[in-house]
């Protein structure tokens, strides 16, 4: 205990230390540059209309911008890139950014770069001055812009001389043009009618169609402020009209391995619906793969039905390269699309490892996985992995083997199919929204605590998964079938007076983990907005699922006319175990507000409940809920918090049944939890990547929906004391950027704690003062469960 104390203080000492590092290397850059030089510390864009202030400001050049106000960028650079008192020129590390030094020359091309933005905006009258003020040093740029009127669209024209291009552009007018009489000039309408005009005619034929093509001639009256924009859309050269193009024969061409092709080819001579499939390789069945091929002999060219084709076949997962060409048929209007695929690595086996560590325990985990993405020639992905895992307490005078209390092993294998293999609705899902799968899996899980309990499960399930756009998710298991069984390591009739107690006051608990039964349901989810969790973007995301089991076989064993009395443990069986009846719903919304430069706010609602009726009076223990962790309310660890008021030290009364019941899991019926979380950008360059930061609210617990012994009234869910039993906790953390990965380390305070009474939950008042009298009160009451104020968390990926 005194050298968790020592180290607290310790910690303390080296942020007060930091800070002051901080403060100090950021006021002090000065001292690393040139005598005639300055750092740029401050830059303002004055008389700019407010909806273009922020844009305007992009405008001025990196290299005089100034850094984040606490300095972290410019600190890390001088700490790697300096030398005997200056700046280094060569072997610079990428850590952090160096300090925006004054230059003139660059001043100047801001000012003008802000003037031509203003002008792009319909203010052709804009003009911007520039103003440089240097004291000790340090400068500071202001840009002055004087605005002048804004220039409206009096009138729109066009001149296309081709009538077909011209009749498709007015049938299409309403969604592609962007510039409206009255409205206030804007480059951007112009560039982007532009586009739209160019996807339209790529959309209807035209291959040849080039951006190019469309020109807008502006023609502005300073005197009235009016301009009047003439749309042009040439024809080719020499010619009178754009071409239209048809599909013609489709060329499938895989390579016979990942290096790629070899000088000659030889294609295959067969020709089956306009499509001729040449695999070099003879590693690919033609149908799986042609199935995502939405380019048809004799239908008109369209840009979107490439794009798909393109998409679909990279999302097979087993072509590092695809690349779609055309040539030209001689004397005709059509087309022959080159779809050449080069493929990937088939096969690969990744170990992997961690250490997690939650307050009092360590442990480690090793897993292994083979994977084979074509295992039957036809883009099928299947996985086997092996994975096992140790978990040791520590901090009771022993070494980490010495107390080993956990121990984990499960194997687990899956087949990934690229279609629905259902004959019935398959033709209905065409995989333009994405590849649909079907997913058979199926494993097996075993854990061990150590003089306590033993558990196995057996999973094994059928999913469908399809898109139905590229927003909208679904995730269907007609068939989820699993065996659960388990035994105590005690004698419950051991007439000792300590297993007595522990079997009466956590017989609730006692008789989920040795109950034996058969899960036959089935399962749903649907998900929104999914593909734009990594977007700094404003939107919602929604996540809903349902998991329903039992009720055909409670019908069966109804219809079969045996007679059931759960209340008195007379369950229906199947095979002779007791079968579970439940509905377990769960919802996860969130709401996204990108607030620019990086900067993005959060707010999550994560809801679930489970019900076990008919057949069965109890929810399965590993359907239970529970809160804290990583992801959850982070200033606990994960299963540790609830259910409700629930007080671990109140309910087991001695030390030996707090040791044999040490780890486990504090669950419920039913979850509630609610996050609040700012992110922003700390350092842009760090060690190849970025690194941002965090602060964080989380609320919520478990509880439980009827009263059990193991928890008395403290654990169930009463609308009238949610208050009381909210754990509340805050925190802040980093993410580690590496494009591919983010690497989360979080740090949790509880602020207030439901497992105490009155005034007493708000822990957070001990912590800053009293904390050390508290603890010592707590772990001599709850050896050798102790109390933590502040959690750690580490992850892979975004909590939410």
């Amino acid at each position: 205990m005194k050298a968790y104390y020592n180290y607290k203080k310790n910690v303390q000492f080296l942020a007060i230390l930091l800070l002051i590092i901080v403060f100090v290397a950021g006021c002090s850059s000065t001292k690393y540059i040139e005598p005639y030089q300055s750092i740029v510390k401050k830059v303002k864009i004055d008389s700019v209309n407010k909806a273009f202030e922020e844009e305007a400001y992009n405008f001025i050049q990196k290299d005089i911008r100034p850094t984040s106000k606490l300095g972290i960028n410019v600190l890390l650079y001088n700490m790697f890139n300096t030398k005997d008192g200056r700046y280094k020129t060569n072997n610079l590390k990428p850590l952090g950014s160096p300090p925006p030094i004054l230059d003139s020359a660059i001043v100047e091309i801001s000012r003008d770069q802000i003037e031509k933005f203003l002008k792009s905006k319909g203010y052709f009258n804009a003009k911007v001055k520039s103003d440089i003020k240097v004291k000790d040093k340090k400068a500071e740029v202001d840009f002055v812009a004087n605005m002048g009127p804004a220039f409206k669209v009096s009138a729109v024209n066009y001149q296309i001389p081709d009538s077909a291009v011209q009749q498709l552009y007015l049938s299409r007018a309403d969604l592609v043009s962007h510039v409206k009489e009255g409205m206030r000039f804007d480059d951007d309408s112009l560039s982007l009618e532009r586009d739209q005009i160019y996807q339209v005619m790529k959309e209807n034929g035209y291959y040849d169609f080039a951006k190019p093509y469309v020109r807008f001639s502006v023609d502005s009256n300073s005197n009235d402020s009016k301009v009047k924009v003439t749309l042009l859309v040439d024809n080719p050269i020499a010619k009178t009209h754009h071409q239209k193009y048809n599909i013609g024969e489709i060329n499938v061409v895989i390579a016979p391995n990942s290096e790629g092709y070899p000088d000659s080819v030889t294609l295959n001579k067969r020709i089956f619906n306009g499509l001729r499939y040449t695999d070099l390789s003879k590693k690919f069945r033609r149908n799986p793969i042609v199935r995502y091929n939405y380019l048809r002999q004799g239908e008109q060219y369209d840009i979107r039905n490439e794009a798909l084709t393109f998409d679909r076949l990279y999302d097979l997962n087993v072509f590092k390269n695809v690349k779609i060409d055309y040539q030209k048929s001689k004397d005709s209007n059509t087309v022959n699309p080159f779809i050449q695929l080069i493929p990937q690595k088939i096969m690969s086996n990744r170990i992997e490892g961690e250490v997690p560590f939650n307050g009092g325990t360590v442990g480690f985990t090793l897993s292994n996985t083979y994977s084979n993405n074509n295992l039957f020639r036809g883009a099928e992905r299947f996985e086997f992995q092996i994975k096992g895992g140790l978990q040791s307490r520590i901090g009771q005078g022993g070494s980490i083997f010495s107390d080993i209390y956990q121990r984990d092993f499960s194997v687990s294998s899956s087949l990934s199919v690229p279609r629905l293999m259902v004959p019935i609705f398959s033709k209905y899902i065409t995989g333009k929204g994405g590849i649909p799968h079907t997913i058979f899996s199926g494993s097996y899980v075993y854990a061990l605590q150590k003089d306590f309990f033993i558990r196995r499960v057996f999973l094994n399930s059928v999913t469908y998964e399809f898109v139905e756009t590229q927003a909208k998710f679904h995730s269907v298991t007609p068939l989820n079938f699993e065996y659960r069984f388990g035994d105590l390591l005690f004698d419950e009739k051991d007439s000792a007076q300590n297993i007595q107690d522990l079997v009466t006051n956590n017989a609730y608990t006692l008789k989920l983990l040795k109950r034996k039964s058969i899960t036959l349901g089935i399962k749903y989810a649907y998900s929104l907005n999914a593909n734009k969790l990594i977007t700094g973007n404003d939107f919602v995301y929604f996540r809903g699922s349902i998991d329903l089991a039992g009720n055909m076989l409670n019908a069966l064993t109804k219809l079969s006319g045996i007679k059931t009395d759960p209340a008195k443990e007379d369950f229906g069986k199947i095979l002779g175990v007791p079968f579970n009846q439940y509905v377990r719903p769960e919802v996860d919304i969130r709401w996204y507000k990108g607030l620019g430069l990086d900067k993005q706010f959060v707010a999550r609602l994560n809801l679930g409940v489970g019900y076990a009726y008919g057949n069965s009076v109890d929810m399965p223990f590993e359907k239970l809920f529970f809160a804290g962790g990583s992801s959850g309310v982070r200033a606990w660890q994960a299963r540790t918090l609830g259910p409700g008021g629930y007080n671990r030290g109140e309910a087991l009364t001695t030390e030996a049944q707090r040791r044999t019941l040490y780890g486990l899991d504090q669950l419920g019926d039913m979850h509630m939890e609610a996050n609040l979380e700012y992110r922003f950008k700390l350092v842009n360059k760090f060690f190849g990547g970025k690194l941002k930061g965090a602060v964080f609210l989380d609320m919520g617990n478990v509880w439980n929906l009827r009263k059990t012994n193991d928890t008395s009234s403290v654990g169930v869910f009463k609308l009238k004391n949610l208050d009381k039993q909210i754990a509340v906790g805050t925190g802040m953390g980093f993410r580690y950027d590496v494009q591919y990965f983010i690497f989360r380390f979080d740090v949790g305070l509880k602020l207030k704690d439901p497992q105490f009474i009155g005034s007493e939950q708000w822990v957070i008042s001990k912590f800053l003062g009293g904390g050390k009298a508290f603890r010592a009160d707590y772990d001599a009451r709850n050896t050798p469960d102790r109390y933590r104020f502040v959690q750690y968390n580490f992850g892979i990926g975004m909590p939410f």
